[in-house]
């Protein structure tokens, strides 16, 4: 049995389902820290007519201390729930294939989600089920485990009965295989495939938010992700 494990990022890149293919298991490391810089888990990019869009969820930090990503909120102040959705609307009016996901874009921005776990959780799902994807999600928080580091990836794959665990090979000098085969484990890994496919607004931009590929590619975005 193969495990891959990602933090919960917002509208993941194509690279993201692309490793949850390859496993039998995706587990969703919700019950980590929370990055104190920017990071993956509250934003991602789109195109616009000025290139790159970055699109962010503001969440409560003030006074939360150490967050675990699963009770991180979303901060409700402001209009940028309206700003995204317009920005969306806008960027992609004339996309071929924007009126097949509009309802996911208007609720994400419409829908009242107070975890930030939620609302990427909802995108997620979303874009595994459009890409007919039929690896298991599993969330971390489920499992029991505890800890960080190698012995955390371990005990994962130990909770799920794993043999292998997934990695992508530009971080496979980041684990140490020693410790996985004491553990009656394999490390194997992956190239991510370098993804072209038609874009709107002018010269290519790699590893956009995968809705920029289901926007102007449609059902084919199965065959270019899942190569």
């Amino acid at each position: 049995m193969i495990i891959s494990a990602n933090r919960p990022y917002f509208a993941p890149y194509p690279g993201f389902f692309y490793k949850a293919h390859l496993s039998d298991y995706l587990v969703i490391l919700d019950d980590v820290q929370l990055p104190r810089k920017t990071t993956w888990i509250t934003r991602n990019r789109i195109k616009n007519d000025q290139g790159t869009l970055w699109m962010t969820i503001p969440v409560i930090k003030k006074g939360r201390g150490l967050q675990q990503i699963r009770k991180v909120r979303i901060c409700q102040a402001g209009n940028w729930k309206k700003k995204h959705l317009r920005s969306f609307q806008s960027a992609y009016a004339h996309a071929p294939f924007l009126q097949d996901h509009i309802h996911l874009i208007e609720q994400i921005f419409t829908l009242h989600y107070d975890f930030l776990l939620e609302l990427s959780m909802e995108i997620i799902n979303y874009i595994f089920s459009f890409l007919r994807i039929e690896t298991q999600i599993v969330l971390m928080s489920e499992l029991g485990v505890s800890g960080k580091g190698m012995p955390l990836i371990i005990d994962i794959c130990k909770s799920l009965g794993a043999s292998q665990f997934l990695i992508q090979s530009s971080a496979l000098s980041y684990y140490d295989s020693i410790q996985f085969e004491s553990a009656g484990l394999e490390l194997v890994s992956f190239k991510k495939p370098e993804y072209i496919y038609p874009q709107m607004w002018g010269e290519y931009i790699a590893n956009l938010s995968s809705l920029d590929m289901m926007f102007t590619c449609g059902a084919k975005s199965r065959d270019i992700v899942l190569v």
